[in-house]
């Protein structure tokens, strides 16, 4: 045969008086009320503290643009350096062959010229000092005139 258990308390404790139960139930509400509290404080200081996070995270998110800025700066700087080093030996270079060219082709004019008999800058440049020596020694001469056409000829 089954039995049933009464829902009747054990006959060892005592019933519970209205006043008990009362004060169990206001100290339940008020520890109930306090969780309350606690999970609101902590999640207020979490809310305070999680901005306080975002903003420090935002100020290392700055601090760190411009470190990797001022690193490509230095970078970009390094390279420009380069390459105008670069650029100014290639045009040394390109300088210094087209004075080379230019001095053989100067060298081979003056041979050509030389081969036709006709005075070079140098011969010139003596004449003309030569010339001014003797004015200077003799300043009574004249040049010679150039001759004038006669007036019934015709030039050739």
């Amino acid at each position: 045969m089954v039995t049933r258990k009464s829902s009747s308390p054990p006959s060892n404790e005592k019933p519970e008086s209205p006043a008990e139960t009362t004060q169990e139930t206001d100290a339940s509400e008020a520890a109930r009320h306090n969780i309350w509290l606690a999970g609101l404080g902590a999640f207020a200081k979490a809310q305070a503290e999680g901005t306080k996070a975002f903003e420090a995270l935002v100020s290392d998110g700055i601090a760190m643009q411009r470190k990797t800025q001022a690193l490509a700066q230095e970078r970009m700087t390094e390279a420009t350096q380069r390459m105008e080093a670069l650029a100014n030996r290639a045009g040394n270079v390109a300088t210094e062959r087209w004075d080379k060219l230019e001095g053989i082709f100067e060298q081979r004019v003056a041979r050509a010229l030389e081969r036709l008999g006709l005075p070079t800058a140098a011969d010139l440049e003596r004449l003309s000092e030569r010339l001014d020596a003797l004015e200077r020694a003799n300043p009574t001469a004249k040049a010679p005139a150039a001759k004038q056409p006669s007036p019934g000829k015709k030039q050739d």
